[in-house]
């Protein structure tokens, strides 16, 4: 039955895909209570915002709201509404089956999707990646096939989506979202804008996404089992202009945020704390991007020490896992602080270590080319890298182990898992290796 109708769904998106109809673009996403779900959704005629949904039959139903969003020169003007609607009063680690409203009375193909189960004592498994687009989204049929097979609680999309969203007045963003409605629509996909995304102030990505939060899903954290997620924007770094308050109301924001999770009652409940934003703050690429400078605004902040970086807060309250994407490429790092390596021990870098471990996985696809690597010798820091297409696979199997690893689309490799780790923290919380104290930015 769940095969039948994904094949639906996915015969509907492909065909969607070819020209505007409605209701479509369907993506989930978590929110602050384990018991609701938000499902978002695109018309291209004014239409009530309705969901319904229900574990047998669709027999509950909820009302949200939308809102007209429009884009492009005046001759080349393109509009839509976006709906959100919450599915509420849902029961832990259920499977639920849902459709939302489109003009006179037409509805989607039905979807479904697992809640979270209850309570921390469980093991989340994510599909991780960044730099997709809506051209040559190399992982999308890997993915799309691991989604039906059931093998993920949620989804991050660190950042660059379609490359751009706002292309041809926002229909490449369209083509976008029905591309990964296979995925997001069967699935939580948490997100984290890239510079990809920054036209009119980010205005795509903060109309098209549903993040928990109040804070234009630019940064947000929630909780899955034992683990604390927590999303930012990198691009604050990067774009200044468009207002260098926002440096600052992250950096405290992402401050306060990170010392509740590592309060003791908060960490003993999750001890896990994991960190995603767009840009890395260490690489090996021959872009010459900021992240393989010294200086990486991101890691240390801007010049003149009045708007700071990030990595202190990393160290300071214990971050176990720091994920990028960016970069064309995947690229794993032994645990780093300041370009010194801090290996748990020679023989296992990953068991209790000293540092924060730092990922980047942008391989995902997109129509630009690879960023290749500067040749050998490696970096001190730098464990493993590769410019093949693919994925990541995140799982935490209990409090003191998780595990990551690479899948490698390209077609010599055809799925296979290219790299693993298994990261081992007997305890969690503020690494001892930090030599600066992170203080409050006004």
């Amino acid at each position: 039955m769940r095969t039948l109708l994904y094949v639906a769904s996915l015969l509907l998106c492909l065909t969607l895909a070819l020209g505007e109809g409605g209701p479509e673009q369907l993506h989930l996403s978590l929110t602050p209570d384990i018991t609701a779900v938000t499902v978002t959704w695109s018309t291209f005629n004014e239409s009530d915002s309705v969901v319904k949904y229900g574990q047998q039959d669709v027999d509950l139903q909820n009302t949200g709201y939308s809102k007209y969003f429009e884009q492009g020169e005046p001759d080349q003007r393109h509009g839509q509404w976006i709906h959100r609607a919450n599915m509420t009063d849902l029961e832990p680690g259920t499977e639920y089956f849902y459709m939302v409203s489109g003009e006179e009375d037409s509805w989607s193909e039905t979807h479904w999707f697992t809640t979270l189960q209850a309570g921390t004592d469980w093991s989340p498994r994510l599909a991780v990646y960044g730099d997709l687009g809506s051209e040559n989204a190399k992982s999308l049929p890997l993915l799309a096939n691991d989604t039906l097979a059931g093998m993920y609680d949620a989804v991050l999309h660190v950042g660059d989506f379609a490359y751009d969203m706002n292309s041809d007045s926002g229909r490449v963003g369209d083509q976008f979202m029905r591309l990964v409605e296979p995925v997001a629509g069967f699935l939580p996909y948490m997100t984290c804008p890239g510079n990809h995304e920054v036209a009119g102030n980010f205005s795509n990505y903060k109309e098209r996404f549903s993040m928990p939060g109040d804070m234009d899903n630019l940064f947000f954290s929630f909780d899955m089992g034992p683990v604390h997620f927590v999303s930012v924007s990198s691009e604050v770094y990067y774009y200044p202009a468009l207002g260098y308050d926002q440096i600052l109301t992250q950096y405290n924001w992402l401050r306060d945020d990170l010392q509740a999770a590592n309060e003791p009652s908060a960490r003993s409940q999750r001890p896990w704390v994991v960190v995603f934003g767009h840009r890395p703050m260490y690489c090996t690429n021959t872009d010459l991007d900021d992240c393989d400078r010294t200086y990486d605004k991101l890691r240390v902040g801007l010049p003149g020490g009045q708007y700071p970086g990030l990595e202190e807060l990393l160290m300071q309250f214990g971050v176990d896992l720091a994920i990028w994407a960016h970069e064309h490429s995947y690229e794993r790092l032994y645990p780093v602080y300041n370009y010194t390596v801090y290996k748990g021990s020679e023989a296992e870098p990953y068991v209790n270590p000293g540092a924060p471990v730092h990922v980047t996985s942008g391989s995902a696809g997109c129509k630009e080319n690879h960023n290749p690597f500067f040749p050998l010798p490696k970096p001190a820091w730098s464990a493993f890298r590769s410019t093949d297409y693919g994925f990541s696979r995140l799982a935490f199997h209990n409090a003191s182990h998780m595990s990551w690893e690479q899948v490698s689309t390209d077609r010599r490799q055809n799925g296979q898992v290219i790299d693993s780790i298994t990261i081992v923290k007997e305890v969690h919380g503020a690494y001892s290796k930090l030599t600066k104290t992170p203080r409050g930015y006004l």
